[in-house]
This record gives C-alpha cells, sequence and structure tokens, in this order.
C-alpha cells in the first residue's frame, strides 16, 4: 500500500543573511557562511530542502575568563591567554565561525579601553580567516565605547556586532551601517518583542538581510521548553510571511549551560551526577541540539568536543534518508 506523505506549502521564507566578506568582497575572510533561506519547518526534507545548514561559532575572549568553568579553562589551556592563539585553537576544533566576547576590565581590573578591543580584533582577524562576530561586554556605556572603535576599524570585513537590545541599539546599529558589518538583535523570551526589535533596528536604515535575531534562550532543564516554544513560534510566523520574524536566529547554548551548576561545579556535587566533564559537554552538546531542531541557524558553543558532537548532529539531520 502507498502511502501519502501529506506535506504544509509555506508562504513566507527565512531571509538569506551572509557573514563575513573575502579579499574579493572587500573583506579578508576565507569565506563567507550563508544563513536562512529555509522555507519549511526545521528538516522537513520532504517539504523543502534546507539550502543552508545551521552552523557552530565557538566562543572565545579578548583575555583569560575570571567566570568561566575551570575544565573549559583547562581545556583551551594557555590559548585562553591570548585571543589570536585561542582563534587558531578555535578553528582547528571545527569552528564554522567565532566570536570574540570582549571583557568589560583588562586583567588587572582596569577598564577595557577601545585600542585593546580594537588590537583583540585585530589579532583574531589575522590570526584566523573565518567570519567573526564581536559582542560587547554587556553594558550599554562600555558596548557604546568599544564596539564604535571596533566597527570603524574593520571597515568591509562585514563582522557581526552586538548585542543590540531595546535600550541600546541606536549607536550599534549607526556603527554598522557606516562601516558595512551586521548586527545581533537580543531580546528576552517573547515573539512580539523579538519583532518589535527588528522593526526598531529596519527603521534606522539597516536593511534586514544584516540582521541577525537573538531570542534568548535557556540551557537544558533551565528554561529551554519556553525558549524552543518562542523559537518556535517564530519560525512558523516567518513561513507564514511575517517579515520582521524572517530573520536567522543566533542563540548562545554554551554560556547557557556552562553558567548551570550541573555543568559549572565538579567538586561537593552527588556522586550520582557522574563523570563532570562528560556530564558538562552533554549538557552543552543536548542544549544546542535542542536549538537546532527548533530552527537555530547558528549555535556558539565553548567546549571543542561539543562542537565535534553537534557537527554530528546536524550532518544527520541534513541528510535525507533514501526512498524505496
Amino acid at each position: 500500500m502507498v502511502v501519502e506523505i501529506l506535506k504544509d506549502s509555506w508562504a513566507g521564507s527565512v531571509r538569506v543573511v551572509t557573514l563575513g566578506a573575502t579579499p574579493a568582497e572587500g573583506g579578508t575572510r576565507s569565506r563567507t557562511i550563508t544563513l536562512g533561506g529555509q522555507s519549511s519547518l526545521p528538516f522537513m526534507h520532504f517539504e523543502k530542502p534546507t539550502p543552508n545548514r545551521p552552523v557552530i561559532a565557538i566562543e572565545i575572549k579578548d583575555r583569560r575568563p575570571d567566570d568561566w568553568s575551570e575544565l573549559l579553562l583547562k581545556t583551551w589551556g594557555d590559548a585562553a591567554n591570548d585571543p589570536a592563539e585561542w582563534a587558531k585553537q578555535a578553528e582547528a576544533s571545527g569552528a564554522d565561525l567565532l566570536v570574540l566576547a570582549l571583557s568589560l576590565t583588562a586583567a588587572d581590573g582596569s577598564p577595557t579601553t577601545p585600542q585593546a578591543a580594537v588590537d583583540a580584533v585585530k589579532a583574531v582577524l589575522a590570526a584566523s580567516k573565518l567570519p567573526l562576530v564581536v559582542f560587547g561586554p554587556g553594558q550599554a556605556e562600555a558596548d557604546n565605547e568599544l564596539l564604535v572603535p571596533v566597527a570603524e576599524a574593520t571597515k568591509g570585513e562585514r563582522l557581526v556586532l552586538g548585542i543590540c537590545e531595546d535600550k541600546n541599539y541606536r549607536t550599534i546599529v549607526a556603527a554598522a551601517m557606516a562601516n558595512d558589518h551586521l548586527v545581533t538583535a537580543r531580546t528576552p523570551m517573547d515573539v512580539n518583542l523579538a519583532k518589535q526589535l527588528n522593526i526598531l533596528i529596519h527603521d534606522m536604515g539597516l536593511p534586514l538581510d544584516r540582521i541577525v535575531m537573538d531570542p534568548t534562550t535557556g540551557a537544558l532543564g533551565y528554561g529551554i521548553e519556553y525558549g524552543y516554544s518562542v523559537m518556535e513560534r517564530l519560525r512558523l510566523a516567518a513561513l507564514q510571511g511575517d517579515a520582521m520574524t524572517q530573520l536567522p536566529m543566533l542563540v548562545t547554548p554554551g554560556f547557557e549551560a556552562w553558567k548551570t551548576k550541573e555543568a559549572k561545579f565538579g567538586h561537593d556535587v552527588p556522586e550520582t551526577w557522574g563523570d563532570w566533564e562528560e556530564r558538562g559537554i552533554t549538557w552543552e552538546t543536548l542544549t544546542a541540539v535542542t536549538l537546532i531542531e527548533s530552527g537555530a541557524d547558528v549555535v556558539v558553543l565553548r567546549h571543542p568536543e561539543s562542537v565535534r558532537r553537534v557537527h554530528q548532529a546536524i550532518t544527520e539531520l541534513m541528510s535525507v534518508a533514501e526512498t524505496v
């Protein structure tokens, strides 16, 4: 008996967004990354092919972080002291692109200067030819002070600058517009808030193909169910034709997973929790794969073994089973 597979047909699709610029395009990257283009729900290959597979970014810092799990710092070793070396190791570990997160302060406790931020970004760009995302420290005044000179010093590279939020997007967006960069727009877990911020950024004149959404999420066991549902609703709205939700999504499961007590701590915990490193890697991997299945186009990870496992999962999700 022949079984007919019912298929949905959608009016809309996810906008295509390209990160990075090659020498022919005015930048120095060895290749670009293309996101989006989907016209069906994630991995519904029998309805429409997925034109661009999800990609993995590895997060690095401009200096050795004070708040990361000691497991992560042990894994990256001395490279965590030098953003250029860290970038090289991240690329060798399978990153499709890099996320450089700037620190609020230098190692001695003094505020990070604009020149130090520019130097760190340039060092990473020289060490790795992958497309680059640059996040500010996460405080409005510091983000503006550091990201504007970074944008000016890297004009033409098509960096992704962030993080744009409702109270702090104008300066970052203006810097991106003036220097041919992209931005990432972050909102709390809410469909309407995500859509509204996209509208505000676009109203400033930044084309929609230079905006990536970050709808925020939670880690496995820490709010991921709500984050998943918001991402799923954003993707459904996009496929139904809502232009202001038709943007690729970037999420940070590495940050979320490694701040949970189960992943971050290995001392004075129940023996039944098992091996600490395996627990942390599994927490990050399962968080990332779950979010990819809800529509994430970019997942930002921290552990190289998680990167390997998530790459494997993406390959399996992208494969199309042969039909008889």
